[in-house]
């Protein structure tokens, strides 16, 4: 059986092509709904134009954004090819973002992280799913503000599977984790709305919360709530001082709730129960 550093070394490699599947997902995922959202409104338009081809998560290959030249599988390979090429395309020379070795880096340092603390058990299959999806929202959501359904809400099911199976917290602890998830975000976005006029968070935050509350359960919440808003606020006082940047602009909070569900699930009980005394 494979177990130990063996098996965190073996993880860590997998998880590199995740992390190589996971910059497709970040990068097209968005561009996806963006194309469908269009097709549903030119349905509803005279004279609606067709879509020029398939693009999805597997169509079309590969390929530069910027000369559209198909990448060999050479240039593919996870952090290594961008070290090769030197952060650039080997057909235009057109900057590589440094955003792609550190997507794999960090899936790949997360998921041994995983291992090491769950061994090769069930357990630590469902870890890795819940980190892979949390890598993928945390970058979607910095990129767009936005939090796609289509990962929010298989996450907020799996969650609530797994409790059946005795992972983590019990079933009841699950659910009434998902819906206080919800309704607290929910209930803070009201507030502020009737209060100021304007909208603080959105739709996709409040399903993100009920995702980590059904993995981890309703004591979980508050350590998350408050891991994640002293984060949001350093970080967004530290952009509004040094990068002079408006406070008119949104700040995504999904980064930080995904940030802070990852440090609560690593940690297990013992942060709950520093900060929740129960």
């Amino acid at each position: 059986m494979v177990e130990g550093p063996v098996l965190v070394a073996v993880v860590a490699v997998f998880s590199l092509a995740i992390g190589s599947f996971l910059n497709v997902l970040i990068h097209r995922l968005p561009r996806m709904m963006d194309a469908d959202w269009r097709a549903q409104c030119a349905e509803l338009s005279v004279g609606a134009v067709a879509a020029s081809g398939p693009y999805n998560l597997l169509a079309p290959s590969s390929h530069c954004p910027q000369c559209n030249a198909p990448l060999r599988v050479t240039e593919n390979i996870p952090i290594v090819s961008w070290l090769v090429l030197r952060g650039k395309c080997a057909h235009c020379a057109a900057p590589i973002s440094a955003r792609y070795p550190i997507v794999e880096a960090l899936t790949a340092v997360l998921s041994a992280i995983v291992a090491w603390k769950f061994g090769l058990t069930w357990q630590m299959g469902l870890v890795l799913i819940f980190t892979w999806t949390l890598i993928a929202l945390t970058f979607i959501d910095a990129d767009t503000t936005l939090l796609p359904d289509d990962l929010t809400l298989p996450l907020l099911w799996l969650g609530l599977l797994a409790s059946t199976f005795g992972f983590s917290v019990p079933l009841k602890d699950a659910v009434i984790g998902a819906a206080a998830g919800y309704l607290a975000l929910w209930s803070i976005y009201w507030l502020f709305k009737l209060t100021t006029g304007k909208e603080g968070m959105g739709y996709g935050d409040f399903k993100l919360l009920a995702a980590l509350g059904a993995w981890m359960g309703w004591k979980a919440l508050l350590p998350i709530v408050l891991l994640s808003s002293l984060v949001g606020a350093v970080v967004g006082i530290a952009l509004i001082a040094l990068a002079r940047r408006g406070r008119e602009i949104p700040i995504p909070f999904g980064p930080y709730l995904a940030a802070a569900g990852m440090i609560v699930m690593l940690t297990g009980d013992q942060l709950i129960r520093w900060i929740v005394p129960l």
